[in-house]
Order: C-alpha cells, then sequence, then structure tokens
C-alpha cells in the first residue's frame, strides 16, 4: 500500500513535470518565431511566461521534499525523486535561455537581418526534440531514446559551429554588421545550451536506471566503437 502511494505520487510529479516542459518547450519556439518574424509582442509573451515557469518550478521541487520526507523512496524511486529535481532545474535554465532569446529578437527588430534564418530555425527546432524525447525517455524509463537525444548534442554542436564560422566571416568582412551578427551568433549559443540541458535530461534516465551518471561523451564513444565494429583499427 505504501508503495502504490509513492507511485501515485511519482506518476503526479512526472505529469507536472511534462506540463512544465510543454510550457518551456512552447516559450523556444515562441522565441524563434518572434525573431524569424520580428515579433516583439509575441517576444514579450516569452518573457511573461517565465513567471509560469519559475511557479512549476517551486511546485515540483516542493512535491518532491514531501514524497521524500512522507514516503522515505530508496534506491530507484529515491533516483527518480532527485532525478527530477535534477530536470526541474534544467527546465528552468531552458526557459532562462528562451527569455534570453526573446530579449534579442526585441533588440534585433530595430533593425533588417543581416541574413535569412535558416541554420537557427534548425538548431531550434532539433533542440525542440531533444527536450521533447528526453522528458519522454525520463517518464518511460527509455535508455535507449536517451541514448539518442544525448548523441543529437553532436547536430546542435556543429550547426552552431557552422553559425559562428559564417557570422564572425561577414564581421571581418564588415565591421559594419557586427551590431546584427553579435546578437545572433548569442542566440545561437543560447540554442546550444538548450541542447546541453536537454542531454542533461537524458543523462538523468541513465542515472534512474542504473545508479551511474553516463555522460554524453561515454555515450558517444560506445556509439563509434560500436559502429567500427570487431576487429577495426580505432
Amino acid at each position: 500500500m505504501a508503495r502504490t502511494g509513492l507511485q501515485e505520487a511519482l506518476s503526479g510529479i512526472y505529469a507536472e513535470l511534462l506540463r512544465m516542459e510543454g510550457l518551456v518547450e512552447s516559450m523556444l519556439g515562441m522565441s524563434i518565431d518572434a525573431l524569424k518574424n520580428r515579433d516583439t509582442a509575441l517576444a514579450a509573451r516569452v518573457i511573461e511566461a517565465d513567471d509560469a515557469v519559475d511557479e512549476a518550478a517551486q511546485q515540483i521541487e516542493a512535491q518532491c521534499v514531501q514524497v521524500i520526507a512522507r514516503h522515505q523512496p530508496v534506491a530507484s524511486d529515491l533516483r527518480r525523486t532527485i532525478g527530477i529535481i535534477h530536470n526541474v532545474v534544467d527546465l528552468e535554465r531552458i526557459a532562462d535561455h528562451a527569455v534570453n532569446i526573446a530579449e534579442f529578437a526585441e533588440e534585433l527588430a530595430k533593425e533588417p537581418l543581416l541574413k535569412p534564418l535558416i541554420d537557427i530555425p534548425r538548431m531550434a527546432k532539433i533542440a525542440q526534440e531533444m527536450l521533447h524525447d528526453g522528458l519522454n525517455a525520463l517518464r518511460d524509463d527509455d535508455v535507449e531514446l536517451a541514448r539518442q537525444v544525448c548523441l543529437r548534442d553532436g547536430e546542435i554542436d556543429a550547426l552552431y559551429l557552422q553559425i559562428f564560422r559564417e557570422l564572425v566571416l561577414f564581421m571581418t568582412e564588415d565591421p559594419r554588421t557586427i551590431n546584427r551578427a553579435v546578437p545572433l551568433l548569442l542566440v545561437a549559443s543560447q540554442l546550444e545550451r538548450v541542447g546541453d540541458h536537454a542531454t542533461n535530461i537524458a543523462e538523468v534516465v541513465f542515472y534512474q536506471k542504473t545508479g551511474r551518471r553516463v555522460l554524453v561523451r561515454h555515450v558517444v564513444a560506445e556509439e563509434q566503437k560500436a559502429s567500427k565494429g570487431p576487429g577495426k583499427d580505432a
């Protein structure tokens, strides 16, 4: 009976966590739309939504503390509870990055865009997918899905490097573009950090399942080793 109560409490917390993730994912999408469409009103909505994320985070953390105090979970149940607290922090950070992007969108709306936005929306789409899949992996204890999220962090990093090089080239060739290029570079940096936080969420799945934290670099190394197959040189 006690364990049934614990599982019901954890299921309720997971539902709240997924609702929080939906809000954060929406903020991220709106911030990019505000940037693309030069929509300062939409950017303002993103900034205002941050309060709701902070409130959700406080409620979930309080529920986790209640679970620990009331049910005294051990082993995997304790790891789940601790993992949720870690993930709430990552979701809060992602919301902060969405707010930062919205603020850059407000700034960039004052001048024509330096170039059509192609790679930044691609980065945002991958980051949103990673976030969504990471939370689903957490809810379902899906280690394989978590592994796929970790592997996609390389896609985000590669796009960031591509954007960085392109914008630096713009600024080098024409210093007058600096005021428009730097905010775009910072937007790409925010999205790269979103990918890192989504990866953190996925890494918690390994912790829940095994009791040890598997870092993304370990997942990538194992994938590369497997792809080479037996008997092949490193």
